[in-house]
């Protein structure tokens, strides 16, 4: 039996919703620990410099470590050089914070840009790839429900098949509250949980 992979990957940012809890990155990282599993985790430049505590604690445990810009603009919105700019800037941050080099992993705020040629063609001028999602977990909408939300990640993972890359972030009190139920759905319906390096 072929075993299929997926990839758990979260947008470590700055919050944007009310449904926010505070300490949820910690209790992600507590999950992901307990489980075994090794993750994906795109960081905020700002977000590293103003939390270089968890975003250390990212790389000691074992996760990948990506680039998510420096202060979350729509990459399609911003010219060739203000997108270098601002992606250099993360990579900056990331790299004197966590001491680990983020490239080539790289994922657009928001999704804005992840299939324009001008944004991919800029990101490769400094050494980055976007990786996109193909399972969403909408878990900074605030009216996304707890109840079934595992059970609908899996079933949509399952419908990929190997290769799905789930997206969620470490602000909303969703993700904490079912990331354990939800990886162990995904384990228990035959899928190995890796990095996105491993796809």
């Amino acid at each position: 039996m072929t075993t299929l992979r997926v990839a758990a990957t979260f947008d470590m940012e700055h919050p944007s919703r009310e449904h926010q809890l505070p300490g949820a990155p910690a209790l992600i990282l507590d999950t992901l620990r307990d489980l075994g599993v090794r993750a994906t985790f795109f960081v905020q430049g700002r977000w590293a410099r103003a939390y270089p505590d968890l975003a250390r604690r990212v790389v000691a445990d074992g996760h990948l470590l990506g680039n998510h810009s420096h202060h979350h603009a729509r990459m399609s919105q911003l010219t060739d050089d203000g997108l270098r700019s601002d992606v250099l800037a993360a990579h900056d941050a990331l790299l004197e914070v966590t001491g680990r080099d983020p490239r080539p992993w790289f994922r657009c705020p928001f999704g804005d840009g992840h299939d324009d040629p001008r944004v991919l063609a800029a990101l490769t001028d400094v050494g980055y790839r976007n990786v996109h999602w193909n399972v969403d977990s909408v878990d900074y909408a605030p009216a996304t429900p707890l109840a079934g939300l595992a059970e609908r990640i899996t079933a949509q993972a399952q419908a990929i098949g190997d290769g799905a890359v789930v997206l969620w972030h470490t602000w909303p009190g969703t993700t904490a509250a079912t990331l354990g139920d939800t990886l162990g759905g995904l384990l228990a319906a035959g899928f190995a949980l890796v990095g996105v390096d491993e796809l």
